[in-house]
């Protein structure tokens, strides 16, 4: 028989992982998100600094339909120092109704945490992401670069959402790792 004190632990637990999917102050998912449009390939342009992809150039989000109605997630990216492909795979789910681009996604068990699509270019062709607080940030884009203007205009939109954009790293193509493969000599 459960105690209540198990009850708190797991209500505990609950509201713990509950507060990883929030979405930070001021910042308002986009509306009349449509999924299907989203699915596909996406470039990581800019991104603010985590271990979970540190020192990755070449980063791509793959998004495609799951059975059970959520999002599967596929992030990729090449590690330069080890010559190296780096892949995880996600699944996400909506958080409210499905046309608020506000989800909650995970690549380690029942762990969620925010994915919340803040400005989203009309014809799909860029993205600004939020995570749950301001130290998650991503733009993606349907292509490997954008237009100097349009990047202007995205960091210009990040910052006056409160994030630090001085902080972001630009992945951009890196090496060729077919080049580095090739090149006689190299480990």
């Amino acid at each position: 028989m459960k105690t209540p004190r198990h009850f708190l632990l797991i209500a505990l637990l609950a509201l713990s992982l509950a507060g990883c999917t929030g979405v930070p102050e001021g910042v308002q998912p986009v509306r009349g998100f449509d999924a299907e449009r989203y699915l596909g390939t996406w470039h990581e342009i800019a991104r603010l600094d985590h271990s979970f992809e540190r020192g990755l150039v070449q980063v791509t989000a793959t998004y495609a339909k799951r059975e059970d109605g959520g999002i599967a997630v596929l992030n990729r990216g090449y590690d330069p120092v080890k010559g190296a492909w780096k892949e995880a795979e996600g699944r996400a789910y909506f958080i409210a109704e499905p046309d608020l681009a506000s989800l909650k996604v995970s690549f380690f068990g029942p762990f969620y945490g925010g994915y919340h699509v803040f400005a989203l270019d009309p014809d799909y062709g860029w993205a600004l992401i939020s995570g749950p607080t301001r130290e998650y940030f991503w733009i993606l884009a349907r292509q490997p670069q954008l237009p100097a203007a349009v990047l202007d205009d995205l960091l210009a939109k990040a910052k006056s959402a409160g994030f630090d954009t001085s902080a972001l790293i630009f992945p951009g193509s890196g090496p060729d790792p077919q080049a580095k493969a090739a090149a006689p000599g190299q480990s």
